[in-house]
């Protein structure tokens, strides 16, 4: 994690250096001009240029000041709270932490508690959902690494669920208890979906995505990145699966140089893997054989061996298109509550 801590006074830094203590990865420090020593660096002035970068690099920036100033310095770069980083106010005492941006998807109110808790503070949390001890989907996902499927759902979901329990259903087992402000159910004005499918089985559906798919790609030798694309969107389409759920790819070492292929991936965001043919021929598993495969790259399959390094089981078999082969993995995922 990333993280600025600002303070404007003394006993602001020593504040702030009891924060800084209890974090872990990288920190910047920053105080007042007339303070600035050892890991404080001087606030930049204009200070507007230091507070932007910040904004746009950090995880999360934590202010030992006043609200108004923590306020009035990240205000300009406010976007929204799918992207913008946890901001934090302490009061120069270190007695109150109050997450003010992104509480649940940037991890503040998180964040604030474990502050406060090292410090001796006490966390000051807002959000309705949080106040009422009811079931915060976006901050659930977000600690989890999973993906909201739509913003304008999680909204509706956030609002049903300060009303009264909303259904929710998993494609995965649940372990432990379910929290408060949801039950069980596959039907429902407004629900919850712990998926890796497109599907949306409420009227108003806000799926929470895990990152639990992968793709295993061949290709032959030259295949554009737009050829490479157009088969897994088609892949994904035909079988209902949501790209935002995929982990990463793989494929035959001798495609590691593949241009086509690295772009993608590089466009995608995804992390490719590479294996040699031995490697995949150790993979267990009832495959797609084919001679001509074995004979180019010295193992029958490629695409569904590379799909299972990683996974569980397959998902989706080989399926050519257009010189591109396609296989997704699936990895079982654990659904816990607690």
């Amino acid at each position: 994690m990333k993280t600025y801590l600002f303070a404007y006074s003394k006993r602001g830094i020593e504040t702030a250096e009891r924060i800084a203590a209890a974090l872990d990865g990288e920190k910047l420090c920053y105080a007042a001009e007339k303070h600035a020593c050892g890991a404080f660096m001087p606030v930049e002035k204009p200070s507007a240029s230091l507070y932007e970068r910040a904004f746009s690099s950090a995880d999360a920036l934590i202010f030992v000041s006043s609200c108004g100033i923590a306020v009035r310095s990240v205000a300009p770069f406010i976007k929204d709270k799918t992207s913008d980083p946890a901001v934090i106010a302490v009061d120069e005492s270190g007695s109150f932490v109050i997450p003010l941006l992104s509480g649940h998807i940037g991890g503040a109110n998180t964040l604030a508690k474990s502050i406060a808790s090292a410090i001796g503070a006490v966390p000051v949390i807002t959000t309705a959902t949080d106040v009422r001890g009811r079931f915060s989907a976006d901050e659930w996902a977000a600690r989890r690494g999973f993906a909201l499927s739509d913003m304008s759902a999680a909204k509706a979901v956030s609002a049903a669920i300060l009303e009264g329990d909303i259904p929710l259903i998993s494609d995965f087992p649940i372990k432990g208890e379910l929290p408060n402000g949801v039950v069980l159910g596959s039907s429902g004005e407004v629900g919850i979906a712990v998926s890796y499918k497109t599907a949306e089985p409420f009227t108003k559906t806000l799926r929470l995505i895990p990152k639990c798919l992968f793709l295993g790609i061949g290709c032959r030798r030259g295949t554009p990145k737009e050829l490479i694309e157009s088969a897994v969107e088609a892949v994904m389409d035909e079988n209902g699966l949501d790209i935002r759920a995929v982990k990463s790819a793989a494929s035959i070492i001798i495609k590691s140089d593949e241009a086509g292929l690295l772009e993608f991936c590089r466009e995608k965001g995804l992390k490719i893997d590479f294996y040699s043919a031995e490697e995949l021929r150790q993979v267990s598993g009832d495959f797609t054989q084919s001679e001509f495969v074995k004979s180019v790259t010295g193992v029958d399959n490629v695409c569904e061996r590379a799909a299972m390094i990683a996974a569980d089981r397959l998902l989706v078999n080989k399926t050519p298109i257009s010189g591109v082969t396609v296989a997704v993995g699936l990895k079982n995922t654990e659904v816990s509550f607690n």
